[in-house]
């Protein structure tokens, strides 16, 4: 059973998530530090380091818990084929990296291509996080029977996580000139239906036709 005390604790951290999840959204991360945080939710500063060691750790939480969220939603998708349960992730992760802002998302990338000169404090394994869960998602999809048995989930994992950092990517490297979302659709419609169509069964084929 869960006590007052740690009940409260954990509505405290949640209000410092959301609060930081707010105010990236509304800015550049590099823009507010800690106490902008706490004066925001009405926490003593002291309060933060119960919880957090730094800035950059409270904001890989909050990326965790938005992106854990989409795959949460994926689950309850049940009346939907595996392709648009996919094309939901896809689509939802890019909207994600965009709400973040393009300077939080290029810190990613930065981080992810040469870990070892990552800023003190960042999430470097965001690589292996995102990887980790699409091979989850790919192996459920074995299991219903949506994917061939002899798929190799590592591989596609791979595969797919690599069109979206492209995507990613080449929306840095344009300076934000377009928005990922209204692109996504068509991105996946024609690299990513295609790579699938190989390793769909042929029930799930027929679906998708």
């Amino acid at each position: 059973m869960v006590t007052k005390r740690q009940e409260n604790a954990l509505k405290t951290k949640q209000k410092l998530l959301d609060t930081a999840a707010g105010l990236i959204r509304e800015g550049n991360f590099y823009d507010f530090n800690i106490e902008d945080i706490t004066k925001a939710c009405g926490c003593a500063k002291g309060t933060f380091y119960t919880y957090f060691k730094n800035k950059e750790e409270l904001s890989d939480e909050v990326c965790r818990h938005l992106f854990n969220q989409i795959a949460d939603r994926m689950q309850q998708m049940k009346n939907k084929s595996f392709v648009e349960r996919l094309q939901h992730y896809f689509e939802s992760f890019m909207v994600e990296v965009e709400r973040y802002g393009i300077n939080i998302c290029r810190e990613w990338i930065r981080n992810v291509i040469d870990p070892k000169t990552s800023s003190a404090g960042w999430d470097n394994s965001k690589w292996q996080f995102d990887v980790d869960m699409l091979n989850k998602i790919l192996s459920e999809a074995i299991v219903a029977g949506e994917l061939k048995n002899d798929v190799s989930v590592e591989l596609l994992a791979h595969i797919i996580i690599c069109e979206l950092y492209g995507m990613m990517t080449c929306w840095c490297m344009s300076d934000g000139v377009f928005e990922p979302k209204d692109w996504t659709e068509k991105f996946f419609d024609m690299q990513v239906k295609p790579i699938l169509n190989n390793y769909l069964t042929e029930g799930e084929n027929r679906c998708n036709m």
